[in-house]
Formats: structure tokens, sequence, C-alpha cells
């Protein structure tokens, strides 16, 4: 599921993140932007993968 660029794009620029401009993320591609998101929220991802991380078996 693609997340709505736009709605993303409005969030960040009515709150930029700091040492960012409302300007920066306009310019912003989809795809940089999408990468910002992630990292910004990566924190919250790691709940999804268990304190002891990945294993290959």
């Amino acid at each position: 599921m693609k997340p709505d660029i736009e709605e993303l794009r409005r969030k960040y620029m009515d709150n930029p993140p700091e040492g960012m401009t409302s300007m920066d993320i306009r310019r912003m591609s989809e795809d940089e932007l999408l990468d910002m998101d992630y990292f910004l929220n990566e924190d919250e991802l790691d709940d999804y993968f268990g304190e002891e991380g990945f294993y290959i078996f």
C-alpha cells in the first residue's frame, strides 16, 4: 500500500524536522520524502522485529 504522498508532504511542511524548512520539504521528490519519513520513524518500526533482531537459519 503506497502512502498518500501529498498528505505526508503536508504533515512535514506544517511541522518540518529540525534543520529543514517547509521549502526543503516542498522540493523533495516522493522517494526522498518516503526515505525521510522512514528514518524519522525507524524506532517505531523496530518493534515489529523484536528485541533480538533478524535470524537467518
